[in-house]
């Protein structure tokens, strides 16, 4: 029977650590009402986006100038704004929009985040200091200013808003991913691992990021509710979606000239803001609850 060696007893015992408490780990976090009130009104609004076409009840586009800003009713359920068009379908078409950007930005910042946060973390030396340099430029802009910047010099447009918020958040995964990367180079597997003859790209893929992972995770699943909110300041501003294509920060710009006379025109796609990051903040609560290491297990 072939012996295991020291090192291949490190890299193994490192892998089972967090394997043995993810079901303790998982319980409560089931149990929290909050985090599945959250993952509720997550569900909704994403069958919603998903199958608009199916649900709503009128074309979002659609004009019917006869029944302009007629109120809430049984025909209507959310009423109508200034052209006719029906304020619950532009709604949920507007999901898609919001949370697909929202999906698409973190995507991106994880991505870029994450292998700039490895190269400066594990290379160190120069290579750090440059990348950690052009990340502090960033850094020294307010996340909202930055991102109203980045989308008037590139124009409104879908591609152009994912990178206005990708360019505000891939700096903060920069640094949390570096942080953690750092602090994993020094442990006894990474020395394993060289000892085992691990090339510099097998030890970051293969053992370093399986173990930075949960700070990306927490990261990103609050970043998503931070990347609609982003969208929708755009959008408010003229920035991003442009008319008539639906969008919550488009409609509630829309409506702002009808807040006495009719308000249900900002009430409801702001309703759909708040829910959407209320959602998807409880989700990241419940993430950071069942990754962080330091959360006690009981």
């Amino acid at each position: 029977m072939r012996q295991t060696s020291v090192p291949e007893r490190i890299l193994r015992a490192d892998s089972e650590v967090f394997a043995r408490d993810w079901r303790k780990r998982l319980r409560p976090l089931v149990a929290n009402r909050l985090v599945l009130a959250g993952t509720i009104i997550a569900f909704v609004l994403i069958i919603g986006a998903i199958f608009a076409n199916f649900l709503t009840p009128y074309d979002p586009l659609e004009m019917e100038m006869s029944n302009a800003l007629q109120g809430p009713s049984t025909q209507h359920f959310f009423g109508t704004d200034r052209f006719g068009r029906d304020i619950l379908s532009r709604t949920m078409y507007g999901s898609r929009i919001s949370l697909w950007i929202g999906l698409l930005s973190v995507v991106v910042s994880v991505i870029v985040g994450t292998i700039l946060g490895l190269m400066g973390g594990y290379i160190g030396g120069w290579t750090d200091n440059a990348i950690s340099r052009v990340m502090d430029i960033f850094f020294s802009f307010p996340a909202l200013l930055l991102a109203i910047a980045i989308a008037a010099m590139l124009g409104p447009g879908l591609s152009n808003i994912l990178l206005a918020i990708a360019a505000v958040y891939s700096p903060i995964l920069f640094r949390i991913v570096r942080a953690s990367t750092l602090t994993e180079r020094s442990k006894e597997y990474v020395e394993a691992a060289h000892a085992l003859g691990a090339t510099e790209l097998r030890i970051i893929m293969k053992h370093i990021l399986p173990n930075v992972l949960s700070p990306i995770i927490v990261q990103a699943s609050i970043t998503f509710s931070h990347a609609i909110l982003i969208e929708s300041y755009l959008s408010f501003l003229g920035l991003g979606i442009q008319p008539p294509e639906p969008s919550w920060g488009t409609m509630l710009s829309e409506g702002r000239a009808f807040l006495e006379s009719a308000p249900w025109m900002s009430i409801f796609p702001g309703l759909a803001i708040m829910l959407a990051v209320l959602a998807f903040n409880l989700i990241g609560d419940g993430v950071r609850d069942l990754l962080d290491p330091q959360v006690t297990i009981r």
